[in-house]
């Protein structure tokens, strides 16, 4: 079965990742997601967060990644369009095993 993945690239400052997260989950029930939390990242800004003891951000870099069929993808992708705006969206296909 060929399936699309979602990544959708934001910051915990943004406080929207929980949002996505419900709604791909409650609202879009796609077959999965899952987040990863950054230990260093930087954006257009360039300005560093890290999450070492010395120089603890609360602004690291998040990713939402979520896979379904492709028409699901797309429509959940629109159906988000209002939490990313500002967030950085890449898809891609693949098959699934």
């Amino acid at each position: 079965m060929k399936i699309t993945i979602a990544r959708i690239y934001v910051t915990e400052g943004q406080h929207v990742h929980e949002k996505i997260f419900e709604r791909l989950h409650d609202e879009h029930k796609v077959k999965g997601v899952t987040m990863f939390r950054g230990v260093a990242g930087f954006g257009e800004s360039g300005e560093t967060h890290s999450s070492s003891l010395l120089d603890m951000s609360f602004d690291m870099p998040i990713v939402v990644e979520f896979f379904d069929e492709d028409a699901r993808v797309r429509e959940a992708l629109e159906l988000l369009a209002d939490l990313t705006s500002s967030c950085r969206v890449i898809t891609f296909a693949g098959e699934s095993t």
